[in-house]
């Protein structure tokens, strides 16, 4: 197995309604950046851990350890390249985990991650537009779908008690708005505390240039396109004219 000069591991960091689903659908395209998903999430462990056989108690205790082996079997692409989405507050359970394993290394996230994960990249995905990324949310969470299409993903589509017909709810969309905005800074809090440069990306240079933007990252990677292969999205698009006459309605 071959390695790329940089990077063994990459982590996509965003919040929600950023293009994250469709951005790991268009790496996962190219077949040289890993498979990437939020494979980290606490509430999917179980899910996981049932695809890829690995045994749980009936309240969902298992080896971690073996857990991130079986998230990184499945995530690497044939170049040793592994990917995973985190969220605002998943890195806080996923090292808070690692550290039950390294206690050595409690406290030092970056590190935590090296030791389990190797050479690590990290890619900030954000949104300008921070009303339209919390109708879309507030959206979402009224509907259950998080996303339309993809590859298998666990969780994010239609809930079993989905809430039906979406309705406008301006506190809620506040709400949301502040909740954004929290997240973004203790994303930027944590690059700085750190001293970690990431390769940042607007979700609305993704919606208008797919392509691009996932050449630009697999250059931060250290990774080039194989010749003859397609950038192609497995997701699609979620907003309408509903979205927007949400945002009018706020404004």
């Amino acid at each position: 197995m071959t390695h790329p000069t940089d990077t063994d591991t990459y982590f996509i960091c965003a919040t929600p309604r950023t293009g994250s689903s469709l951005l790991l659908g268009l790496l996962d395209s190219t077949g040289v950046a890993g498979h990437p998903q939020a494979y980290f999430r606490v509430p999917d462990e179980v899910a996981w851990s049932e695809r890829w056989g690995i045994a749980h108690t009936p309240q969902g205790a298992l080896d971690y350890g073996d857990f991130v082996r079986a998230a990184l079997a499945a995530g690497r692409t044939g170049n040793g390249v592994f990917g995973a989405k985190l969220m605002w507050g998943t890195h806080a359970e996923l090292t808070s985990r690692l550290a039950c394993l390294h206690p050595d290394l409690a406290g030092d996230e970056p590190r935590l991650l090296e030791r389990e994960f190797g050479r690590v990249r990290f890619v900030r995905l954000w949104r300008e537009d921070v009303l339209a990324q919390a109708v879309s949310w507030v959206r979402a969470e009224q509907t259950g779908v998080w996303f339309v299409g993809g590859k298998g993903e666990v969780g994010g589509g239609r809930a079993v008690h989905a809430g039906g017909r979406p309705s406008y709810d301006r506190d809620a969309i506040a709400r949301t708005m502040r909740t954004i905005d929290e997240h973004n800074v203790g994303w930027e809090r944590w690059f700085e505390d750190y001293g970690i440069e990431p390769h940042r990306i607007r979700y609305e240079d993704l919606s208008d240039d797919p392509s691009a933007v996932t050449l630009r990252v697999l250059g931060h990677l250290g990774v080039g396109l194989p010749a003859g292969r397609h950038i192609t999205p497995s997701h699609h698009r979620q907003a309408d004219h509903l979205n927007e006459e949400w945002i009018a309605r706020y404004r």
